[in-house]
């Protein structure tokens, strides 16, 4: 167990997305306004979390990485409004601001084991950057991206989730892709790696989660299909908690 925390502490990873602002209030509905027909949300209190690339950078420094994170600097939010007694969603709103390009020529250190791109398609990773900004590095690139067109990701390895394959217009022309299917694991190479059944309480995040324990077990194992299993129970894991969750280092030790 040393060895393994002794080397988690000496990988480097640089997470380079968009960012946003998670908020969670939780409150309770138990009555229909008198001004319109809609439900009053009464709210009691509220959880504030780091969303999109700030939730990869999370997990990974959750998990004993050294890792760097180049953000979109503008304020994005997305509001959750929860039941308190259930922990069901009731309404999520979004925040959005106008997302400036990322200056590539703002990155002055380029020797990390990994980078990974979280594209939520906000407008900091662009068409006009992506393919200057992976020649920058000469190690794995993991891609997370809402983009319908990839092709710009060359010789990338990609995560998609199953909704967003099926919008995907253009692939670039080497690539890996994993597909994450929800309560029936992931995709690799035609074959379905399957995943713990749980009791599905949250799936905020799950996807940053997925990427970023990824990531951590392929430096350890430069196992794709390996890193797949374990991304797979770290997923499982945060969807039982509430809120946009990580994971910790106590809670995969011995899976690592």
């Amino acid at each position: 167990m040393y060895q393994t925390i002794q080397q988690l502490k000496s990988l480097n990873v640089l997470i380079i997305g968009d960012y946003c602002t998670d908020i969670f209030k939780y409150g309770s509905i138990a009555r229909i306004s008198p001004e319109a027909p809609v439900p009053v949300f009464d709210y009691v209190h509220q959880n504030t979390m780091e969303g999109m690339a700030g939730n990869v950078y999370t997990n990974l420094n959750n998990l004993n990485i050294g890792c760097e994170l180049i953000r979109s600097p503008e304020e994005i939010y997305k509001i959750r409004y929860v039941d308190i007694k259930t922990k069901q969603h009731l309404m999520r709103e979004d925040v959005n601001s106008k997302i400036n390009e990322l200056n590539i020529q703002k990155i002055i250190k380029f020797d990390y084991d990994a980078v990974i791109i979280s594209d939520y398609d906000k407008g900091f990773i662009t068409k006009n950057n992506i393919k200057s900004l992976i020649s920058l590095f000469n190690c794995p690139i993991f891609v997370d991206s809402k983009k319908n067109d990839l092709s710009d990701y060359e010789n990338c390895i990609i995560k998609i989730n199953e909704s967003e394959f099926s919008k995907i217009t253009k692939y670039p022309k080497n690539y890996e892709l994993i597909i994450t299917l929800g309560e029936h694991g992931a995709k690799y190479k035609n074959k379905i790696i399957p995943t713990n059944k749980v009791n599905v309480f949250d799936v905020s995040g799950a996807g940053d989660t997925f990427l970023a324990s990824l990531v951590v077990k392929y430096l350890l194992t430069k196992d794709l299909e390996e890193s797949i299993k374990f991304a797979n129970f770290c997923s499982s894991i945060v969807i039982t908690k509430s809120g946009t969750s990580s994971i910790f280092l106590n809670e995969v030790i011995d899976y690592i």
